[in-house]
């Protein structure tokens, strides 16, 4: 080793301890350190749920005075970040460079010699060649897993503590990586740059776009081990799967009913609470589920219009 790769070592060893050492104020809950005591204040919320500062124009409340001047823009129309390559303007530098991927239809130029892994940006193909050489110098004091990178090690021992620092503007979703929210946000902003080449159906994330592929296809990759049942994705499977099993996880806090899938126990949550908000507006009924009202509002329409046109359904849920 050379001596400019020791002193390259040395300064960075000090540069770490230096870190560490600045690291005066830890989180009691969950042991995280911070080098300011105002970021400390703002962790603290994660685990309290407090969201001090609040929308004076909707109900919309955040943990950092930040988060809320950038949701006020919301508002107030203004769109501070353009985007170089046509003339559309954003509130929000996240919406923008979600924005940006739709002008090359969502190729990442950066591709990996050793696999198929491709990247927007050369700075994450470099980073994901260290994936390569199977060092993984850094490990988690919890459980011992080691990783090739700091930031996946950071990431994985927010599983042990359950922080979220990933706070989305717009509603009350947070995410332990930066990334999960960015893919989150396209939600928001409404960019679908995946293109189908043969429908023009576009969405939001390449692998939203290859499930959608298989309908043309008809590619199902996902088998039963049980019967001969095959699937687009692999949620339909899992999901299925249960009705092998009878594993009902989704239970109900109020009585003894339990349900293979979430959306089935909010469906039946709504029989405790008494909620009706799918509206009839032809006449003043309502109902728990949208099923139920689409039967109901063939008393209205016994037959449907030619040419298959749907009829619209007032969800008052949308209002909120």
């Amino acid at each position: 080793m050379s001596v400019s790769s020791l002193n390259c070592d040395t300064k960075k060893e000090d540069g770490q301890k230096r870190n560490a050492d600045k690291k005066q104020f830890p989180c009691e809950v969950c042991g995280s350190s911070f080098t300011r005591k105002s970021h400390l204040l703002i962790h603290v919320r994660t685990h309290t749920g407090e969201r001090p500062y609040s929308c004076e124009i909707c109900e919309s409340s955040f943990r950092q005075k930040s988060n809320l001047l950038r949701h006020v823009q919301t508002h107030n129309g203004a769109k501070p970040f353009p985007c170089k390559l046509c003339d559309s303007t954003f509130s929000r530098k996240s919406h923008l460079l979600a924005h940006v991927q739709s002008h090359n239809g969502g190729v990442r130029p950066y591709s990996c010699d050793e696999c198929c892994a491709s990247f927007f940006e050369k700075s994450h193909l470099l980073r994901h060649r260290q994936t390569h050489s199977g060092e993984k110098p850094f490990s988690c004091e919890v459980c011992g897993s080691n990783f090739s990178r700091k930031s996946n090690m950071l990431d994985h021992a927010r599983i042990h503590t359950e922080d979220r620092p990933y706070s989305c503007e717009v509603c009350d979703a947070t995410f332990r990586r930066k990334s999960n929210l960015l893919r989150h946000l396209q939600m928001h902003s409404g960019e679908k740059p995946f293109l189908c080449d043969i429908c023009n159906s576009s969405f939001s994330r390449k692998s939203h776009l290859l499930i959608h592929t298989r309908i043309h296809t008809g590619d199902r990759p996902y088998s039963c081990e049980v019967c001969p049942s095959t699937f687009v994705d692999k949620s339909n499977l899992l999901k299925h799967v249960q009705t092998h099993t009878g594993e009902r996880p989704f239970k109900c806090e109020i009585c003894d009913f339990s349900f293979t899938q979430k959306s089935h126990l909010l469906r039946h949550f709504q029989t405790h609470t008494g909620k009706k908000p799918y509206s009839c507006q032809e006449c003043d009924s309502s109902f728990r589920q949208k099923s139920q009202l689409l039967t109901h509002m063939q008393t209205h329409w016994p037959v449907f219009a030619p040419g298959g046109a749907t009829l619209h359904v007032f969800d008052q849920t949308e209002q909120k």
